[in-house]
């Protein structure tokens, strides 16, 4: 289980908070946590930057956050899906087909690279749908999970 260095608040359906965490000043993992979970304030630059990038994203889907530092993927492909999920722009999305078809494997292998994202929100897995549906989301395949995954395509004019 990871240590958070920040949890924040969100305007997400549920108050689901953000809580992340950062190791050598790069950012390891963000995950959507309950609101039962306290908030905990940056204490750190690099951690109050981040948690402000964030907080902007809620008032604009188009915040860059390529300018934050990542950990490196646990395996090379993982690291190959991220590059293609990252590129998928603001406003838009991708099926797990058309990004298997890109790096030449099969869906599932592109599914279970996102549902192993350490990342969400930044690395945008959430842009990833099925052919016929929205498709998972924090590996999940409905409830809250896909309620939130519907809310953060919604506020990005999906």
């Amino acid at each position: 289980m990871i240590s958070f260095d920040a949890v924040i608040a969100t305007p997400l359906p549920g108050a689901w908070r953000l809580g992340f965490g950062l190791r050598d000043g790069r950012l390891q993992a963000l995950d959507f946590l309950p609101a039962r979970m306290a908030l905990i304030a940056p204490r750190e630059p690099e951690v109050e930057r981040i948690a402000e990038l964030l907080t902007e994203y809620f008032n604009d889907p188009h915040v860059a956050f390529q300018k934050i530092p990542l950990s490196p993927a646990r395996t090379p492909f993982q690291a190959r899906v991220r590059e293609v999920m990252s590129a998928i722009p603001v406003g838009q999305t991708r099926s797990y087909g058309e990004l298997a078809g890109q790096l030449r494997t099969a869906s599932r292998a592109v599914a279970g690279a996102c549902r192993a994202n350490p990342v969400a929100l930044i690395v945008p897995c959430h842009r990833v749908v099925s052919a016929s549906g929205p498709g998972g989301f924090m590996g999940a395949l409905d409830g809250p999970p896909l309620e939130l995954k519907a809310w953060l395509l919604k506020h990005e004019s999906v």
